[in-house]
């Protein structure tokens, strides 16, 4: 899957076809504007990745204090809120390369 597939299917709101990595779940479901599923699946990836898509999640939300504890636990640097689709893209390419 592409990040341009990726992006289409949350656009029109349909599930992209196969099975998704429960990463990409949670960019999937965070582009289709579904907050609160993304946040769940990423509650559950215990991994580096896991909190630095819980990290995005958070400055989407506007948590930017609790998105900074999540962006240290990924050992990724902070972002700004105007930063998160490019944020978004980052992680998608690291996801789906």
């Amino acid at each position: 899957m592409t990040i341009e597939e990726l992006l289409a299917s949350a656009a029109n709101d349909s599930s992209p076809a196969g099975d998704l990595s429960p990463e990409v779940q949670t960019l999937w479901h965070t582009k289709s504007g579904n907050w609160e599923a993304a946040h769940n699946i990423a509650q559950d990836i215990h991994t580096a990745m896991g909190s630095w898509l819980h990290a995005m999640l958070h400055l989407i939300e506007g948590d930017v204090g609790n998105a900074g504890y999540w962006f240290r636990k990924a050992g990724q640097p902070g972002r700004s809120v105007s930063e998160i689709d490019a944020l978004w893209t980052e992680i998608a390419t690291e996801l789906l390369s």
